[in-house]
């Protein structure tokens, strides 16, 4: 892992007055580079080859004579055969020589490597570094297991395919998308080995995910993804901000779900198990009288980030829940960075984020609004690693 003080002397070079924002062309970038240009700073895009255009060219930023945005958000690119890229030396000393400031996203962990970002990328990130491991189901220290440290609620674990005796969701990643899932569920041992023999053959899923994939319970309920937001700044206010919440809308799961059932069951093989690959997101509001336990998990697992993960959660983070008929909250994944909903927000803010802070408050204006903060308290060291 970098030494943190090297982070910080990094940081501590850079010109305060052109500190950008930047982060990797996908994911919920948009809303990284549209919070940024909310408070004043300039952005920077990794792009990829063959995705570049929705960042260099339909929402590139135009600014007039007076440097005010007066259209799009990507202010700088730089346009690479593959995100990895962004580890070579070389691209890593422009980055710090442009004074970025780096916000992770899931698609920078998941195709630059856990290992090169904890070791080798030594650019300030906004954020915990030495969370974003925990994110990587079935790691010795993965999110489940900070849960747990913290007596947080989570689905019931089904240790042996054999124990299936009612609804369960079997999560292993997909064989050919690299950020989606292939997940399916099963209800029984022999609905297990029939619905994942199809799914291998169809190239959905492999033999060897198989092999190393979670199996929980099922909890039948409603999805909310908390935004959230720890700020190590805070000093009169909680630190713990509740921004807003999204759901996601999943193919083919939903197209199911709008079938009666017996088209659903006459359907071909290759549709006949839904796939949950994330293709937007939507917000929600949440029951008041439910908000208090969002807090209260949010409260746990700050306090066990910070006991186990030191220096703990920095800024953003999502706890993504399903709630059952008795209202309570089991947290299904955890994201220690922005989330991938977030978009939905952007220039408009989140619910909650607007009416704590009095303005359009999306989480990528909250991390430029830290970035601000702590520049202007001389507080950068706090905010990254």
């Amino acid at each position: 892992m970098i030494d943190r003080k090297e982070i910080i002397d990094i940081v501590n070079d850079y010109n305060t007055d052109n500190i950008r924002i930047g982060t990797v062309a996908s994911h919920s970038a948009l809303d990284v580079f549209d919070g940024a240009v909310e408070e004043g700073f300039h952005t920077h895009a990794i792009c990829r080859k063959g995705r570049e255009k929705t960042y260099t060219d339909y929402f590139r930023a135009q600014r007039d004579q007076n440097d005010n945005v007066v259209r799009g958000v990507v202010d700088d690119y730089v346009n690479y055969d593959n995100f990895d890229e962004i580890l070579l030396e070389k691209n890593q000393k422009s980055l710090v020589d442009n004074d970025v400031l780096f916000v992770p996203n899931r698609s920078f962990t998941s195709y630059c490597g856990i290992d090169e970002i904890e070791n080798d990328f030594a650019v300030p990130l906004v954020g915990s570094r030495n969370m974003l491991r925990s994110e990587e189901r079935g790691l010795e220290k993965d999110y489940y297991w900070l849960l747990e440290k913290a007596g947080m609620p989570f689905p019931e674990k089904i240790g042996d395919p054999q124990d299936i005796d009612e609804l369960c969701i079997v999560k292993l990643p997909h064989a050919v998308k690299k950020l989606e899932r292939g997940f399916f569920t099963a209800s029984s041992y022999e609905e297990y080995l029939e619905k994942s023999e199809s799914l291998i053959k169809q190239g959905v899923i492999t033999r060897d995910a198989l092999a190393e994939a979670r199996i929980e319970r099922y909890i039948i309920g409603p999805v909310f993804n908390f935004d959230l937001f720890y700020s190590p700044l805070e000093e009169e206010m909680n630190p713990i901000e509740l921004l807003g919440i999204d759901w996601r809308f999943e193919t083919s799961l939903d197209g199911h779900v709008r079938l009666p059932a017996p088209q659903q069951m006459a359907l071909a093989e290759h549709q006949l198990t839904p796939e949950y690959t994330v293709c937007g997101h939507n917000t929600a509001t949440l029951r008041e009288s439910l908000l208090e336990k969002v807090f209260e998990l949010a409260e746990m697992y700050v306090d066990a980030s910070r006991e186990y993960y030191d220096p703990g959660v920095i800024g953003p983070f999502c706890l993504q829940t399903c709630v059952d008929k008795d209202l309570n909250f089991y947290i299904y994944d955890v994201a220690p960075r922005v989330g991938g909903g977030t978009n939905v927000h952007m220039s408009v803010g989140h619910p909650y984020g607007n009416t704590l802070w009095r303005k359009p408050m999306s989480t990528g204006r909250r991390v430029a609004y830290e970035v601000r903060r702590a520049i202007e308290t001389e507080q950068l060291d706090k905010i990254v690693t």
